[in-house]
């Protein structure tokens, strides 16, 4: 004998009725025993009509009609026309009745528990008697018995408990003269001690299942519904739950206690004994293995970790009872609890410092003002004496529990979970864990449950796959390149590096893209055109903080200087920041401090590889050197591709202007080319690797040897820019002359030595590293204290838009290793 129970959505309509009547059909070979809840949805319906008729609202009179329709949808699709009436009188009888009780509800202005128990017990009451009869239309060996009849409850302690030695006496005596193959039993209600009808509470169907599998000592319990078992975690939260193929009780126990609503504590705790299996299955799949809870479970969880589960409860608040005055003294911990015991409130998490300086407990957030006034009254004496502290309450909180039985038996379960979260900055507000270490609770603020959630899900469930979401504004030359390249690596990095890029977020300086979910890279610019979204910087960066996914990173493509100012609330809120634009770390000094201090208190990546060198590995280079303990000496550079361009492509047959607008064509040269040939950007690149070695040093303090004349240095528009160029044509072929006279070529160089710093155009002859150097690459030259008569030299394209975004997208992957 088996008891099969269905409830939720399993019973919700004729679709999902259509299910359980197959399920039934094909166990016809063993006894069975269906307990059955109301239809979806229709309990939490009746509630609130009462507690509506018992505050004048008197619009349960159309409620009423909405539950007709509900019920005869499944008599009209599974019972034949001739033989519905006297199921359509039951209904209607029974609808009647409901009706008379909530006008008296309504009249007198009053809802007392058993009126409330009496009206929530009619969806049980209409569900159990219309399966009952489509069982029967479908010629199956099936009697109907009413669980008022068999379960009892009685008064202990001021509460209505469960009467077991007269329900199970009931249960037994009943099953035992029953040939029949199927028994239909209703969910959720029984009788008291006065015969009055009585419900069994929160998750009353599974409970009465429960006890007449345990009466009955019966070779298995399944609970059919709308999912496949018990999930590693919420599957609406977190994406990658898995169903756990086998619990014991106690994991199980545990799992449900925090929130994992499939199963009901109370439903676990009377199996135990009798050691009955429960099978969790899906109405909806069948086929599908589900959860096994027994009394062994299996000492490992999908991905071979010891951990089972997460689960979590929302709606939490934190409070606090602390003071010297209760160190040392017996009875705080006793007059605590025994205060919210009076007033009935549950405490769901406890955690005692070792010095007994304070006691912090977790309640629902609907109990906080009503247990603080319980605590501050019990201990009111305590409080005018400043022995204790007035109790402090935080809400909002989460409490989530890490559970599986061998936790304890395996090191580094809590370093793994602390250290995991503490990565994304989630800070944790309380912890709590028994010497049976079955379950490691924590509490955190609510606003990271979901980062949360999927953080410690990846680390103990996912194949060490990381996720990195990317949210980047700047779409255009370097932009787009990156997003193609991400497209065309997806597969490789989720392969190789077990890395999972996604991208939320687009931006350009007139439209945006704000999702949730991955936006396709395949049509991006078709979405970014249809957008009706204006680009609006604090928009975008709410959205981000409001998502608060673990690995957030903002990518900054752009040179724009207000939004190079934003970089320090990104680093606080724990999004990561990815840049080519330099102003930020070529920016005063303060701000390139308080910008790497940010980084460093959050714990939060602040990446900017390509603000020297385009793609090249040149701070990457420079930090290795100093983290290893070498010391810079000296460093000389060409850090401008787009002078190198321009000096390699200039001669006597063409016109500087010309040179300089083929640099602008190809993606050389900043938007304002101007940058670039007054030396600024050099000047800027040149001053980050002086601050990254170490050197105290503002943009003032690096020495300009510009050559545009003072005219064109003056300028304000590209157009101007370019005429003045075109203006000042010899004086640029007389700098030419001179270098060609002299065996020698032009470059613009870079020197840091001494910690000091220039930049200016030079005559470079044969002999030197810089004189070969074609195109737009770029070289930098290190000497060390390791490399003081051959430098270290980084050689390369040091501009355009493809290397540039390589440059970005490696920074992205060194966060995604790190």
């Amino acid at each position: 004998m088996k008891v099969l129970k269905f409830g939720g959505t399993s019973v919700a309509d004729s679709h999902s009725l259509s299910h359980v009547i197959e399920i039934i059909k094909d166990s016809k070979d063993e006894k069975q025993i269906i307990v059955v809840s109301a239809l979806g949805g229709i309990t939490n319906m009746l509630v609130e009509m009462a507690e509506n008729a018992s505050i004048g609202k008197s619009e349960f009179k159309d409620d009423i009609q909405i539950i007709e329709k509900r019920h005869l949808n499944p008599i009209h699709h599974f019972i034949p026309v001739t033989n519905q009436s006297e199921l359509i009188s039951f209904l209607k009888a029974q609808l009647n009745s409901l009706e008379e009780l909530l006008e008296s509800i309504y009249a007198l202005g009053e809802l007392t528990t058993k009126s409330l128990a009496k009206v929530s017990s009619f969806g049980e009451i209409l569900s159990s008697k219309i399966i009952f009869y489509i069982l029967k239309n479908f010629n199956l060996d099936v009697v109907f018995k009413d669980s008022r009849e068999l379960l009892f409850t009685h008064e202990l302690n001021e509460r209505e408990v469960v009467n077991h030695l007269r329900s199970e006496e009931a249960c037994i005596n009943f099953a035992s003269n029953i040939p029949a193959k199927i028994i239909l039993i209703p969910g959720f209600i029984a009788s008291d001690e006065n015969g009055k009808i009585t419900t069994l509470g929160r998750g009353g169907s599974d409970y009465t299942a429960s006890l007449l599998a345990n009466y009955l000592k019966v070779s298995l319990l399944e609970i059919w519904t709308d999912v496949s078992g018990m999930f590693t975690a919420h599957p609406n939260i977190v994406s990658q739950a898995q169903p756990i193929p086998r619990l014991s009780y106690h994991e199980a126990m545990e799992l449900s206690h925090f929130g994992a609503k499939v199963i009901y504590p109370p439903t676990l705790q009377h199996l135990i004994q009798n050691k009955i299996p429960i099978l969790i299955k899906n109405t909806f799949d069948a086929s599908a293995h589900g959860t096994r809870i027994d009394n062994k479970g299996i000492s490992e969880g999908g991905n071979g970790t010891v951990v089972k589960g997460i689960s979590h409860i929302e709606k939490v608040a934190l409070i606090n009872l602390e003071g010297s005055g209760m160190i040392g003294i017996p009875g705080f911990s006793k007059r605590l609890f025994e205060c919210l015991s009076l007033k009935q409130i549950n405490i769901i998490m406890i955690t005692q410092a070792s010095s007994e300086h304070s006691i912090c407990i977790g309640v629902r957030m609907e109990d906080a003002a009503e247990a603080k006034k319980a605590i501050d009254s019990q201990f009111e004496f305590e409080i005018s004496r400043l022995r204790v502290e007035a109790a402090k309450v935080e809400l909002n909180m989460t409490n989530i529990a890490v559970v599986g039985d061998e936790m304890k038996k395996h090191q580094g379960i809590s370093g793994k979970l602390f250290s995991s979260l503490g990565a994304n900055n989630i800070n944790i507000k309380a912890i709590a864990q028994g010497a049976s270490e079955r379950n490691i609770s924590i509490i955190i603020d609510e606003r990271n449950t979901q980062k949360a959630l999927n953080t410690i899900h990846e680390s103990f469930f996912e194949t060490q796959t990381k996720e990195l979401n990317l949210f980047i504004t700047g779409v255009g030359n370097v932009g787009s390149k990156l997003l193609e390249q991400i497209s065309q690596q997806k597969s490789y990095l989720l392969e190789n590096l077990r890395l999972k890029i996604r991208v939320i977020a687009l931006s350009n300086s007139r439209k945006m893209i704000l999702s949730d979910t991955p936006i396709d890279l395949n049509n991006w610019k078709e979405k970014l055109d249809e957008s009706t979204q204006k680009a609006n910087r604090e928009t975008f960066f709410d959205h981000i903080k409001k998502l608060n996914l673990r690995n957030s990173i903002f990518i900054d493509n752009t040179a724009n200087e207000e939004i190079a100012s934003e970089y320090i609330r990104f680093l606080e809120n724990n999004i990561g920041v990815v840049t080519c634009n330099k102003i930020a770390c070529a920016g005063t000094l303060s701000n390139y401090k308080e910008l790497k201090k940010t980084a460093r208190k959050f714990g939060t990546p602040f990446l900017f590889e390509t603000n020297v060198g385009a793609g090249l590995p040149v701070i990457d280079t420079l930090n290795n050197l100093i983290a290893s303990g070498d010391e810079i000496l000296k460093i000389q550079a060409i850090l401008s591709g787009s002078l190198n361009f321009v000096f390699n492509n200039f001669s006597s047959d063409r016109s500087f202007e010309d040179v300089v607008k083929d640099a602008q064509k190809e993606g050389y040269t900043e938007p304002d080319p101007k940058i670039d040939l007054s030396g600024v950007d050099v000047a800027r690149k040149i001053l980050i690797l002086a601050r990254e070695s170490g050197f105290q040093l503002d943009l003032e303090n690096i020495e300009n040897q510009s050559f545009l004349p003072k005219e064109v240095l003056d300028t304000t528009t590209n157009d101007t820019f370019f005429e003045g160029l075109k203006k000042h044509e010899t004086h640029f072929q007389s700098i030419l002359t001179k270098a060609n006279d002299k065996n020698c070529r032009l470059k613009y160089v870079a020197q840091l030595e001494g910690g000091k710093a220039n930049v200016g155009l030079q005559e470079i002859g044969p002999n030197h590293d810089f004189y070969n150097l074609e195109g737009s690459d770029n070289i930098i030259l290190f000497y060390t204290n390791r490399y003081k008569n051959q430098p270290l030299i980084v050689k390369g394209a040091g501009a355009g838009s493809e290397v540039t975004a390589g440059g970005i997208f490696g920074d992205i992957i060194r966060i995604g290793k790190s």
